[in-house]
């Protein structure tokens, strides 16, 4: 592999979604973004259409807007979200955040099987989901040692076979990150939906980091639940509307917990007794964000254009090409890779440990012109999005890197933790 920056640049030209770079923002020519993991750039077509929603539909329409396509937005969208999760276009729903759905699909999991209050995750779950979780047995009622973590051996990953051992008959549910926060590695999602299936359980997902980055096909593998957000891979925007997932064979059996009238049978008719809707619909609680909302559709529809296929390829070409670099230029200045080898088990970020990785990270941003983002202890992610990131970026971003270490950029940031990382 070329690791020069001709080399870059040759791959650059040979890039078949090169284009879609010019249909974001990116007023900073300069700025290498490599958090698109955390928070993804604004495809320019939401601008269009938020100018539009504001100016014409609220400004024009007001209060007839919700009879004018704002009431149905959250299916509608959710069914091409759907197209991306491998999912049937009435599974999916656009609502809430992905903690609230979380917590939604929990607790109508637990209380869909009485006989079993066991929660199987791992160490490698989003800290805030498994606060969701804590919440959730201590609701129920069920003892805090209802939540089995499985550890991880190498700080990476976790193997199928040590979930198996945790998962039994008392086991209500197994709830993973799809794609590991930290270190970007992939469960095999039918593998482990089989596995929990086998024993009786429910699964659910959080495709948060997982999906516009990472094929995956819900109905097929029989997933029974999946969580997310919007404003990463998808370029939603800032605090996006999740999504949630059903399969349609547990519509009927589950309830939504947090009742609401949109949820309601019928809304307008202002019942003061609860009756929910039949299908998938029961899931959505109270009154959409309509600005936000919208804004997520330009950007999908971006992404169905490009294709999920065509974007997972160059994700997997370009996380190759940046731990060749890591392996060539960053490993003798102490950086350590902390994502898996095997690209088939990675998602589309890189995480790089280094012992000053707080201050590296920190001179990248205020000195460099890099934005990556800082996970504690250690980590360095550095955050791949196909659609605008290019591999001259990849390695102008090594580079960088190599200049924070060796002239010792990172020394008077090391203990400048910022509020948000």
């Amino acid at each position: 592999m070329d690791l020069t920056a001709a080399g870059a640049a040759a791959l650059d030209r040979a890039d078949e979604l090169a284009a879609f770079r010019q249909r974001f923002a990116i007023p900073d020519a300069r700025l290498i973004y490599l958090d698109g993991n955390s928070l993804g750039r604004l495809p320019l077509d939401t601008r269009t259409r938020l100018h539009a929603l504001i100016d014409e539909e609220w400004a024009n329409q007001l209060i007839r807007g919700w009879g004018n396509g704002w009431f149905e937005a959250a299916e509608r969208i959710g069914a091409k979200l759907a197209q991306v999760v491998g999912a049937l276009p009435h599974e999916v729903l656009l609502a809430d955040s992905t903690s609230v759905n979380l917590f939604k699909l929990c607790v109508a999991a637990l209380r869909a099987q009485p006989g079993r209050h066991i929660i199987v995750t791992d160490a490698l779950n989003f800290p805030s989901d498994l606060y969701v979780l804590q919440g959730v047995l201590q609701l129920l009622g069920h003892p805090p040692d209802a939540l089995r973590i499985v550890p991880t051996a190498d700080g990476i990953s976790v193997a199928p076979a040590a979930l198996a051992a945790a998962i039994d008959e008392q086991t209500a549910l197994v709830m993973l990150s799809h794609t590991a926060f930290k270190s970007g590695f992939v469960h095999p999602l039918a593998e482990i939906t089989a596995l929990a299936h086998a024993r009786g359980a429910l699964t659910l997902w959080d495709l948060s980091h997982t999906v516009g980055a990472v094929p995956v096909e819900l109905h097929a593998a029989h997933a029974d639940l999946a969580v997310g957000c919007s404003y990463k891979y998808l370029n939603g925007g800032p605090g996006a509307p999740a999504f949630l997932y059903v399969h349609e064979d547990l519509h009927a059996r589950l309830q939504n917990p947090i009742q609401g009238w949109i949820g309601q049978l019928d809304p307008f008719a202002f019942e003061p007794d609860y009756v929910p809707q039949p299908d998938l619909r029961k899931f959505l609680t109270g009154t959409p964000p309509v600005l936000s909302l919208m804004a997520i559709e330009p950007a999908l529809d971006l992404l169905l254009e490009a294709g999920l296929a065509r974007v997972r390829a160059k994700s997997l070409r370009q996380t190759e090409y940046l731990v060749a670099l890591w392996e060539q230029q960053l490993e003798p200045l102490g950086y350590r890779l902390q994502s898996p080898r095997n690209a088939q088990q990675r998602g589309s970020h890189i995480s790089l440990g280094h012992l000053h990785a707080l201050g590296i990270d920190r001179a990248l941003i205020e000195e460099l012109h890099v934005l990556p983002d800082f996970r504690a202890p250690d980590n360095l992610r550095l955050g791949i999005a196909p659609l605008y990131n290019t591999f001259a970026e990849l390695h102008a971003a090594v580079q960088h890197m190599r200049t924070a270490v060796l002239e010792q950029r990172y020394v008077k940031y090391q203990d400048q933790r910022p509020l948000v990382t």
